[in-house]
Order: C-alpha cells, then structure tokens, then sequence
C-alpha cells in the first residue's frame, strides 16, 4: 500500500480539506484527489465523502484512519532507524502552546531550532483552548495544566512556578495580603469562570473564594490589567521575569499557603515511536527552561 497515498488520507482527514492536504504535501490538488481514489480503488470501499464545500470521513474511512496513521508511523520509524544521529531532525513539527507561553519561550526556541535544523519546517498553532492533537495531526503540545488521563503520552518538562503578583502602586493603596483570608478583601484578577485559587496549607488544600472587578479569558490580558495596577493576579514566572526585574511587579508571599505547583509537561499522541523532530525538540525546550 502507497505512503504518500495514505497520507494524503490522514492529511485531509486532519485539516478538513483535500486543497490542505496537498498543500501540506507539497502536491498539487489534483494529484490528491487521484491518490485518494486509488486508494479507495485499493481497499475497495469509499473512505471519504465529498462535495464541493465539505469533506468527512465515512464510516469506513472512520475504521481506517487509524490503521493508515499506524502504517505512517511505522514507515517514519524504519527510515529513523537507518538514519545516523548526526543527521537531525527532518519534516513539518506541528506544535501548541497556550499564547503567553508560545511568544515567550516557544517561539523564540523555534527560531534557534530550524536553525540547528535545516530540514525541518514548523507549524505553530497559539490557543489558550485546549487542542485535539489527535483530530488535529498535532505532533507536540505543551501544557502547563494538571493533566487528564487520556492516551496520550505526557512528559514533565520543568516545574513552572507561580506566585502571587500586584504592582507597588496596588500594594501602596491597598495594603500587602499577609495570609490567605486577606484576599477576599482585595481585587483578585481571575481567569474568566474562576472562582476559587488553591492553595497548600499544612499538607492540605485550601481553596478561597476571589472576586474582582476584571477576569480575561487569556493570561497575557491577566498580566497587562495587572501591571495597570487594577488588582492581584496569579501568573508564572517565566511570564513577568522582565517586570520584577524592573521593579513594576512585585510578588506576595502569603505566610500560610502557597500556590499548588503546576508543572509544564510536552504531550504527544503514541510512544510507540517519537519522531526525531519531536524529541530533540522537546530537548531543546527542556534546556531552555533549565
């Protein structure tokens, strides 16, 4: 059974679309459609169904999906098993990350990765909304989140500190939070649908109500309001190192608690095989943040 004809059936399926399949393969639409008919010819069942504005799986493209993305795995796998070490990485890495996190760390460790290596292209997708990698043909994605169990496969990359963070002119108006209980006097600058932070305490979770005149649906709108000086938000450190630094952020410590820790974790659909391009990638950001 042709490679290249089943990826063009795990592309389309992936993006939605034959002209996107192409364009991911570097065929032309034409050609596309004609080795998804001979593949179809080949197993002997219609795999997808299409019209001139949509494209879905059948019921049997459905069933067959997943042996094709096996066969393509297994494929890629032979060809890194022959390949010497010195040859790097080579293919489109599709990667996610939450937006905050995608501008301030994964991007420029991007930049440094095509440069180290030439034979790889990257696919950046920034979403702050929890991706499908499955359904969406994404190599890696990286979370900073406790994670769910699923099937996918999940390593810790680096611990991801967070603390408390107001500006000086916040605090000089409205007094320095000692413990917890004192938050529910102050303007607390929350995820939008957040209610509750958590904290740990003696071994235990304590969660307190918060309340406040602004919540975002992003972290990056968290830290611009915090830094205006309208309340107290919870960010990481990776994100206002520049503005503690200079002084325009401070943290707050509080002395009976402290943030459940988060961790930030790189996640990739299958271990039977992990493509070079996601591994040394994942190396590459596990120093950086080292």
């Amino acid at each position: 059974m042709d490679h290249t004809t089943l990826a063009v059936l795990v592309e389309a399926a992936h993006a939605g679309s034959l002209a996107a399949a192409a364009r991911r393969l570097g065929i032309s639409p034409l050609m596309a459609t004609r080795r998804l008919a001979a593949l179809e010819a080949d197993v002997g069942a219609r795999l997808m169904q299409r019209t001139t504005r949509s494209l879905a799986l059948t019921p049997e493209g459905e069933a067959f999906l997943p042996y094709a993305q096996a066969m393509l795995e297994n494929e890629a796998a032979a060809r890194a098993s022959v390949r010497p070490s010195s040859a790097g990485a080579s293919g489109l890495l599709r990667l996610t990350a939450s937006a905050a996190f995608g501008r301030k760390v994964v991007t420029p460790l991007v930049g440094e990765f095509l440069r180290a290596n030439p034979q790889v292209s990257v696919d950046l997708l920034l979403t702050d909304t929890q991706v499908d990698i499955v359904g969406q043909g994404i190599d890696l994605a990286i979370r900073i989140a406790p994670l769910k169990d699923s099937g996918l496969i999940a390593r810790r990359v680096a611990p991801n500190p967070r603390a408390l963070y107001a500006t000086p002119f916040y605090l000089e108006a409205h007094g320095t939070p000692g413990v917890i209980a004192d938050l529910g006097g102050h303007q607390c600058l929350t995820l939008t649908g957040t209610t509750h932070w958590s904290f740990q305490a003696g071994g235990r979770t304590q969660r307190v109500r918060v309340q406040g005149r602004f919540t975002a649906n992003s972290i990056e709108g968290l830290r611009e309001i915090c830094l205006s000086s309208a309340g107290i938000a919870i960010l990481s450190g990776w994100d206002v190192r520049e503005e503690v630094a200079a002084g325009r952020l401070v943290p707050i410590d509080l002395a009976d608690g402290e943030l459940e820790p988060l961790a930030i974790w790189a996640v990739h659909p299958s271990s039977r095989f992990v493509p070079p391009k996601v591994r040394l990638f994942v190396d590459a950001l596990e120093r950086a943040l080292r």
